[in-house]
């Protein structure tokens, strides 16, 4: 019996597969994500072969096109010394508008540039402390639309060597030192190019501080980012002023001394004992034994006066172990160092001491006036006073001012820095003067070679000169007999085999002789009111900065 014949109506009917569609990624996606995705590919292929057909007709345009500046800007090759040629580099501070017309070279900084449409850049170019206007602009025949266009991509602080005319500007720039004449740029050429992002920029460095005041929005470099790119923050009109001056005090500082016959010495800055006797000294490992840092020059002048060298002085680093981290303390700084032989009375030493500040503010003001107007237009402060023969005080009298004013103060307690300030204010509402000089200092704060005032029990022939409150040089007569060297130094407890070849230089004979120091970077830090010693000082030191 055959099998019965199937049904066609009942045949089994193939199942429909369901379309699938995959990102760029592989991963399954709806058929209406997968046809943006095609569309999107499509408008990106299309958006690309419109830019490389730019591109194309572009070079064509710059290949058919002949830059008319070619040669007159461009990187220079690193600096090898290859050739020297009899090109005069302008100091721009000598360019004004009485020289119109004249086409000079320069090397010079770029501070800022900004570009004006396509066809002119404005620059801002530094040389110390001065800055001029550069302009370029592209014309038919010799600058191009390329060479302005390289000139916007010179990155600000690089160095380059610019040909220009100078010109008169229409207004004067008074964005700029040179404010008369602006340079018209010829040529302009890389000779050290910046490729790292600047920490800061230089006009926020140099803005006023009174700025802050009337816009809180704008940005402030604060001290330690200053101090932690230090090389970049030293290039401000500010601070090249700062170092000028500190440069200066130190020019007349030695001006005045030689003049009057001091000799300039170099003493040894590692010793084996600590040279004002006390623990604030950096011990360091000398081979086989321990050394000292020198806290001071102090021995060494004594023995150069007990060698007969009648009157010296010295300019050197002093070294101080003390951990404070106040506005006006540093663990190295530059000490101004003099000593000197006398005949009857310290006072002689204390006179010449008063000449000498008298003559360095008078020139500071006389001479340098044009880098104290500088600092000025970033930290304004009041002329710093002082009268043609110096205000002497004795330290009775400065205690009586601060127990008038109602300061309690023992009459042998060393003046706190508060009293040091407080009687500042005092002596300059009363005298006019930001400079002053107390004189006999309570003999127990003193150091041990420190001459006792033989008329006043408990007082000593010791003196401090301050500026705007502070004190800025601290000296005395000293103890120029052996005997009595070697008393004082027992009552302050002092090994005296430690300090054996200091004694026996007087054992040999010494006139009698009295000095001074002076921290540098305090009289630079009070005469302007910078308000804080590290901004005089070119790289401080203090208990929690020992670099750059």
């Amino acid at each position: 019996m055959s099998a019965p014949a199937q049904d066609p109506a009942v045949e089994e009917k193939p199942q429909k597969t369901e379309e699938q569609f995959f990102d760029d990624e592989g991963k399954p996606i709806s058929k209406k994500a997968f046809k943006k995705l095609q569309k999107d590919k499509e408008k990106a292929d299309r958006k690309a072969a419109t830019a490389a057909k730019l591109a194309a007709e572009k070079a064509e345009r710059d290949a058919n096109s002949v830059d008319v500046s070619e040669g007159r800007y461009g990187k220079l090759p690193m600096n090898q010394s290859q050739e020297r040629t009899d090109t005069k580099y302008e100091d721009i501070t000598k360019i004004d508008g009485s020289r119109a017309g004249e086409t000079i070279t320069v090397r010079v900084r770029v501070q800022t540039s900004r570009a004006t449409g396509g066809k002119m850049c404005f620059f801002v170019f530094r040389q110390g402390v001065s800055t001029i206007q550069g302009i370029i602009t592209a014309d038919e025949e010799t600058i191009s639309k390329q060479m302005v266009k390289y000139c916007v991509g010179i990155t600000s602080e690089s160095i380059v060597v610019v040909k220009a005319k100078i010109v008169k500007p229409v207004e004067e720039v008074k964005s700029c030192t040179v404010s008369c004449a602006e340079l018209s740029i010829n040529e302009i050429h890389v000779v050290s190019e910046v490729n790292v992002r600047l920490a800061f920029s230089l006009d926020d460095a140099t803005r006023p501080e009174s700025s802050y005041d009337e816009d809180a929005q704008l940005s402030r470099v604060n001290l330690d980012t200053r101090l932690n790119n230090r090389v970049l923050d030293l290039r401000t009109t500010t601070n090249h002023a700062i170092f000028r001056l500190q440069s200066a005090v130190c020019l007349l500082f030695r001006e005045f001394l030689v003049e009057r016959g001091f000799m300039e010495i170099h003493t040894p800055k590692l010793i084996a004992t600590a040279s004002e006797g006390g623990s604030n000294v950096f011990k360091v490992t000398y081979f086989k034994q321990s050394a000292f840092l020198a806290q001071s020059p102090q021995l060494y002048k004594q023995m150069c006066i007990a060698a007969d060298f009648g009157k010296v002085f010295e300019i050197a680093p002093v070294f101080r172990a003390e951990d404070s981290n106040t506005h006006r303390h540093m663990t190295e700084f530059m000490g101004l160092d003099m000593e000197m032989a006398f005949n009857e009375h310290y006072h002689e030493v204390l006179d010449v001491l008063d000449e000498m500040f008298v003559y360095i503010f008078t020139n500071l003001k006389e001479r340098f006036s044009k880098e104290t107007e500088t600092i000025k237009k970033q930290y304004e402060f009041e002329d710093f006073e002082f009268l043609p023969k110096t205000l002497r005080l004795s330290f009775k009298e400065g205690v009586q001012m601060l127990r008038d004013a109602g300061v309690e103060t023992g009459d042998y307690e060393d003046l706190s820095t508060a009293n040091e300030r407080f009687l500042g204010k005092l002596v300059k509402e009363k005298y006019h003067t930001d400079f002053y000089i107390l004189d006999k200092f309570p003999l127990a704060v003193r150091p041990f070679y420190t001459m006792p005032d033989p008329n006043n029990p408990g007082y000593s022939n010791s003196y401090d000169f301050f500026m705007r409150g502070e004190e800025i040089l601290s000296g005395a007569q000293r103890i120029h007999d052996p005997e009595f060297l070697e008393e004082r130094a027992k009552h302050h407890e002092i090994d005296l085999s430690t300090i054996q070849p200091y004694i026996d230089a007087f054992k040999i004979g010494a006139p009698p002789h009295a000095g001074g120091g002076i921290g540098l970077e305090r009289v630079v830090m009070l005469y302007l009111a910078l308000g804080n010693i590290r901004r005089s000082s070119l790289f401080p030191r203090d208990p929690k900065r020992l670099e750059p």
